[in-house]
């Protein structure tokens, strides 16, 4: 399958990010904890050059722990303060303004020069779609500022949220690149529900899912629906609707819904803690 999702309104989207860059001190990119390279808009490198950066590693809950310390030992190298964060329960949230103000240290000190004191940090929150911008500023804010979603594309305009007199944050839509240049990538985008499913054969992406997995974490479906993984992806599903009772009129068995309970599953958290790629 070819995953491949770029909406019109992401266009616009990034011109308003072109244009708004220039009134921040920094950028806090949220990144999904199971793919962080990939849930990372390369673009963000080339419109943030000059600007504080900081990291924070969303649904780190959903992510292998051992994952989480290695991506977080990368992005340090990188020169890039890191955080691990579950926006959901607020877990790491505490540790955000300690963050922010390392990553900000040297601004700071230019405003200090300068004569400037108790200026705000201004930061942009930016990422992909689905990786949980909306629910982070809520949680990180204390109180309902934004809509979220569990679908992409719920942010639409930007915002400004003032948290004290220390920290203004602007929330912007998700955005994605033009172009996948490596089907990799795209593959482990709708993994996780950044590209529209509704674009999707989801039979063909749980498909690949299980083939992605069947290595890397080979007793999650034992794990979860008391079986090992059949010899084909097809044999799995069947199984999965099987046990599941997924069927259709005439007692066929109903594929395509075996796979979103599968795909709903790994998003979930059901079939245990997982990173679909290493640093």
């Amino acid at each position: 399958m070819n995953y491949q999702w770029y909406p019109g309104h992401m266009t616009k989207a990034r011109r308003m990010m072109q244009e708004d860059i220039k009134l921040i001190d920094l950028i806090i990119e949220l990144v999904d904890a199971r793919i962080p390279l990939s849930s990372r808009n390369p673009d963000i490198d080339q419109l943030g050059q000059g600007k504080g950066r900081m990291v924070l590693l969303n649904k780190s809950d959903l992510a292998d722990p051992k994952g989480n310390q290695s991506w977080m030992e990368y992005f340090s190298t990188l020169g890039i303060t890191a955080v691990e964060v579950n926006s959901k329960t607020k877990a790491g949230i505490k540790g955000i303004q300690r963050a922010v103000e390392e990553a900000c240290k040297e601004k700071r000190e230019r405003d200090q020069k300068r004569g400037i004191l108790n200026r705000p940090v201004r930061a942009m929150v930016v990422g992909i779609p689905n990786v949980g911008k909306s629910t982070f500023i809520n949680a990180y804010a204390g109180r309902a500022c934004t809509k979220t979603g569990n679908k992409p594309g719920v942010t639409k305009g930007k915002q400004w949220i003032r948290l004290g007199k220390g920290l203004e944050l602007l929330d912007t839509p998700g955005i994605l690149w033009p172009k996948f240049e490596d089907q990799q990538v795209g593959m482990r985008l709708a993994f996780i529900g950044s590209i529209n499913d509704e674009i999707l054969i989801e039979e063909e992406l749980a498909t690949d899912f299980l083939l992605y997995i069947k290595d890397r974490y080979p007793e999650a479906i034992e794990g979860r629906y008391g079986f090992c993984q059949k010899e084909t992806p097809s044999d799995t599903l069947e199984e999965i609707a099987r046990i599941r009772g997924c069927y259709k009129k005439g007692q066929v068995l109903d594929i395509t819904k075996a796979a979103a309970i599968l795909m709903d599953d790994f998003r979930s958290g059901r079939l245990g803690r997982m990173t679909l790629e290493e640093p």
